[in-house]
């Protein structure tokens, strides 16, 4: 479930962690997700990482980027997360699909909506801090996950309470920022 959650917020980067993790034997990936440690995967997911990084610094062409990605990173969150249980009865692996195509969602609109409240500001810096720590998170929560599993569960549940808490204080901000009357007068 760590892989779908992180997969909402850098897709690329957690696909080629965990396969490199994999690949090096330094982590057994669960169920099927041993496929991540093929050549054409990790080589695939280094080039789309890559072209992330660059474009997840741009304001505009991020936001751009991540509405693209709400049709690839949240059913990719899915299928990991049924990769990962995928030696369970298939009611389990129904919802292992269900719970983390949820978990890609939640992460995935919270970074989609900071990255958008961030837009707004006319300095670039803070989209470049932005996309480095959501990078930073995927890489080392992919590493952590590997190691100490139920941390990352309990730090995506806690991320995902905290994220309601974020999308309803921007989409409140939002709203007043672009409700009649709330513009300043013209003198």
């Amino acid at each position: 479930m760590g892989s779908a959650w992180l997969s909402g917020i850098n897709l690329y980067a957690t696909v080629l962690t965990l396969g490199l993790l994999q690949r090096f034997h330094v982590a057994s990936l669960p169920g099927d997700l041993g496929f991540l440690s093929h050549t054409w995967v990790l080589a695939a997911a280094a080039v789309l990482f890559a072209i992330q990084f660059v474009a997840d610094k741009i304001p505009a062409v991020d936001s751009v980027w991540d509405m693209i990605h709400t049709f690839i990173r949240i059913p990719a969150g899915a299928v990991l997360a049924a990769s990962a249980f995928a030696h369970f009865d298939p009611k389990v692996k129904l919802l292992a699909v269900l719970i983390g195509g949820g978990l890609a969602f939640s992460s995935h609109g919270t970074k989609t909506a900071t990255r958008l409240a961030a837009n707004v500001s006319p300095e670039p810096f803070s989209n470049i801090v932005l996309s480095l720590i959501g990078d930073a998170i995927a890489v080392g929560g992919s590493l952590l996950m590997a190691v100490h599993p139920l941390v990352l569960a309990g730090i995506a549940l806690a991320a995902v309470i905290v994220s309601v808490f974020i999308c309803r204080w921007i989409w409140r901000s939002l709203r007043k920022l672009f409700s009649p009357g709330s513009a300043a007068p013209i003198s």
